[in-house]
């Protein structure tokens, strides 16, 4: 028998294996209602991709705070705090990786004083208010574009997302 029908059989299994690496590492979940918000999110992905090196995040002055589970360790822009543009999110979101802080999300932060009401951005209303430390009562909105998360793109927690037993910023 030839080895030819073997080795047809194994090209199109490798090559149907391949072909499924070629989708989007994070796809929309379907419960989230702007089908455009992937687009939209290019800004973000632009201004935020750099920091997947947490120290550059510290050198553009943002701060490190201590681990929340559920959505790991914050590193702040006070400069951007207030701020609804897409490139100018307030907030990383890191978790523990092998190598480091691992960039996961971005938020937005806009302090709830008088007169200021719930900012929408892509198409989601800002969750809050909710009393942050420093910043007191404030909106907020994460978008986890860099970790899948099973809750959707812009729940404020994620369910696999752990502080290690002694949280230091």
């Amino acid at each position: 028998m030839s080895s030819r029908p073997l080795k047809a059989a194994i090209t199109v299994a490798i090559a149907g294996a391949l072909s499924l690496t070629a989708v989007p590492a994070q796809a929309a979940p379907i419960a989230d209602p702007d089908p455009f918000a992937w687009t939209q999110l290019t800004k973000t992905y632009t201004a935020s991709g750099k920091y997947a090196y947490a120290p550059l995040a510290v050198a553009d002055d943002f701060m490190p705070t201590p681990c929340v589970t559920g959505m790991g360790y914050h590193y702040l822009n006070e400069g951007n705090v207030n701020e609804t543009d897409p490139a100018k999110p307030a907030a990383l979101l890191y978790e523990n990786g092998p190598y480091g802080r691992k960039l996961i999300a971005v938020e937005w932060v806009v302090q709830a004083k008088d007169g200021v009401t719930r900012p929408t951005m892509f198409g989601q209303k800002f969750q809050g208010p909710d009393t942050l430390p420093v910043l007191g009562p404030s909106y907020t909105l994460h978008a986890w574009i860099y970790k899948t998360n099973p809750s959707g793109l812009f729940n404020p927690t994620h369910p696999a997302v752990k502080c290690p037993a002694n949280p230091a910023p």
